[in-house]
């Protein structure tokens, strides 16, 4: 990647706030883990493994800026720290992931002392940090051999560098193919309201000069009509145990259409995005956010006052409209709640 979407700069996190792209690269420096649950709350990084790595990070943070040697004080910041990431967003499971996995970081060293125990959870958020990283290559690698040389391949919001620590999930798959050699074009879906695609996804693109063209939300059904979209990718937010995956809002859409096309639909993820405590995608919690959202673009309102306006952030996609979800550890079809447990760990798969 030309760019990072975040990194441990020692005493602070730094990010690349999204919120700019792509009229402004801008980094923000957050100094204490409110400015991070801050920065997730409002979008400045967003992406289900980016926000669990800034989740992380926030934690190791507020463990940093601690001064007192004594246990209980400590505690209390962590407590307050992990609730605060909580908080900030409820659809993409893997920022929870991310606060348990340093939750467990205190719980397993407590009587070791203060200082050895903030020096583990800032070890531990890099970890994290870094296995993204890996993670994200592998599933490029896995995937890659779904694209051909000629290919349309359309993409849905952005689940490329700037969703997780790096290279990306959906995006990583389009990135490893093409270094593969792989000729091709890329639609990207606009992504309203907050234009995830048009901002995010197509300025990524522009920087690794992968020939790719914007659509407007209501066009993918008439292209692949016409024959010019072979594949479908997309990220995701939280996958239960049978395979139903909540996404962006506009990908249940996107999954029927290349259901009644015959198109291949493929969803791109770490493992640590399955939710094996949900049996269902009826169970994810869905984000709503703001109308303003809907009812602004670029801070000027384009509807009527007095309008109001339903702004899901998510819809959940069932597993019969999918083909196949991309993870590290390969590429899993149905029947997914057998497929979903053989491919994990027996540690990860307690919940089944």
């Amino acid at each position: 990647m030309k760019f990072k979407t975040i990194e441990w700069k020692g005493g602070w996190v730094r990010l690349l706030d999204q919120r700019r792209l792509p009229q402004e690269v801008r980094y923000l420096d957050c100094k204490d883990a409110s400015s991070v649950a801050e920065a997730i709350r409002t979008m400045a990084i967003r992406g289900a493994p980016a926000i669990g790595v800034a989740a992380a990070m926030g934690i190791a943070l507020a463990a940093k800026k601690i001064q007192s040697n004594r246990p209980e004080i400590l505690r209390k910041s962590l407590e307050k720290a992990c609730q605060q990431m909580r908080q900030t967003r409820p659809t993409a499971v893997n920022l929870f992931w991310a606060v348990d996995r340093m939750n467990r970081v205190w719980d397993q060293g407590e009587s070791d002392g203060v200082e050895t125990i903030k020096k583990r959870l800032e070890e531990e958020a890099l970890r994290i940090y870094e296995e993204d990283l890996e993670i994200n290559r592998k599933i490029g690698e896995r995937g890659r051999a779904l694209i051909k040389d000629g290919y349309g391949v359309l993409t849905h919001c952005n689940a490329g560098g700037l969703a997780t620590a790096g290279f990306g999930t959906a995006l990583g798959v389009i990135h490893a193919a093409w270094a593969q050699g792989k000729r091709f074009r890329v639609f990207v879906d606009e992504t309203r309201p907050l234009l995830q695609g048009s901002r995010l996804t197509a300025w990524e693109l522009v920087q690794e000069k992968i020939p790719a063209v914007v659509l407007t939300d209501n066009m993918a059904g008439w292209l692949m009509k016409k024959g010019e979209i072979k594949l479908v990718l997309v990220g995701a937010d939280r996958i239960a145990r049978n395979g139903d995956t909540a996404n962006k809002i506009g990908t249940y859409g996107l999954a029927i259409l290349s259901k009644w096309h015959d198109i291949p639909f493929y969803v791109a993820a770490p493992t640590s995005t399955l939710d094996i405590s949900l049996a269902s995608g009826r169970d994810i919690p869905i984000e709503e956010r703001k109308p303003e959202e809907v009812t602004h673009l670029g801070g000027k309102r384009i509807t009527p006052k007095g309008i109001g306006a339903f702004n899901p952030g998510f819809d959940v996609t069932p597993h019969s409209l999918i083909r196949g979800i991309i993870t590290e550890k390969g590429i899993v079809r149905e029947p997914f709640h057998k497929n979903l447990k053989k491919i994990f760990t027996k540690e990860r798969v307690q919940g089944f």
